[in-house]
């Protein structure tokens, strides 16, 4: 085999491998439903988009149906038409009535379901959400999501957080809520002070946390550093190796 032929097999395996590491640096973000962006401050009202992968290649996916807190339930919540599905809000009565600063809570959203449309293999579909006012007390919120496909299957993404940090088999979408941003006065900025406002709030001017923003710009930029380093470190082991191969003898 020549020195270029050679050369030209190195570089393609080269190629194909890191390709492969690439690629499975990416796979963990896009592998299961997610809530997009991740934060949102606590007291105030956010626009989120419930991110939905189609993990099977011989399946289309066809119904997703989000669960709702009724511990911590949300007020007002309204969809975004997706076009090709239709969607079902479910408003139940809850455990016990919840206070907020608007009066006792007796019935809230505890479910929303899209059905009708589909997400092809390779695809993925977000179907957004405004909701409000979110809680104070408490640093996350948990929606557990079935994902149903075109053969019957049903995939649960129910599973809270481990203890150890490490991700769950099946995680349900999570949203992290963090401390309402402060104004130039050192005072939190206050939510909407009517149900009116609050609607318009929810519907008009969702607050995105920048946390979630710079959470997302920087955990994107690791993974792209780390994917280009391992490329110009391969790179290099390739060339070094080539130019002993081209090193006369003594």
């Amino acid at each position: 085999m020549s020195f270029f032929r050679r050369a030209a097999t190195v570089l393609a395996a080269t190629t194909a491998l890191t390709a492969g590491l690439t690629a499975g640096l990416a796979l963990p973000a896009l592998a299961h439903v997610t809530i997009q962006p991740g934060t949102a401050e606590q007291g105030g009202f956010t626009k989120v988009a419930f991110r939905v992968p189609n993990e099977r290649d011989n399946a289309s996916t066809t119904k997703i149906e989000v669960s709702f807190p009724t511990d911590h339930p949300l007020a007002f919540v309204s969809v975004k038409p997706v076009p090709g599905w239709k969607v079902k809000v479910t408003e139940s009565k809850l455990p016990a009535p919840v206070k907020t600063e608007y009066g006792d809570l007796e019935e809230a959203v505890t479910k929303v379901v899209w059905e009708g449309g589909k997400i092809n293999p390779g695809e993925f579909q977000e179907f957004e959400v405004s909701m409000g006012q979110l809680p104070e007390d408490v640093d996350s919120l948990m929606f557990p999501t079935k994902q149903t496909y075109s053969g019957g299957e049903v995939v649960d993404w129910s599973e809270a957080p481990k203890a150890d940090g490490t991700e769950a088999e099946h995680p349900a979408p999570l949203l992290k809520l963090v401390p309402a941003a402060e104004d130039g006065n050192g005072h939190a900025t206050a939510p909407a002070t009517s149900s009116a406002e609050s609607t318009l709030a929810a519907t008009a001017s969702p607050s995105v946390s920048p946390v979630a923003a710079a959470s997302s710009s920087s955990d994107g930029t690791a993974r792209l550093l780390g994917a280009a380093g391992l490329v110009v470190g391969v790179i290099g082991v390739v060339i070094g190796v080539l130019g002993l191969r081209r090193r006369p003898s003594a």
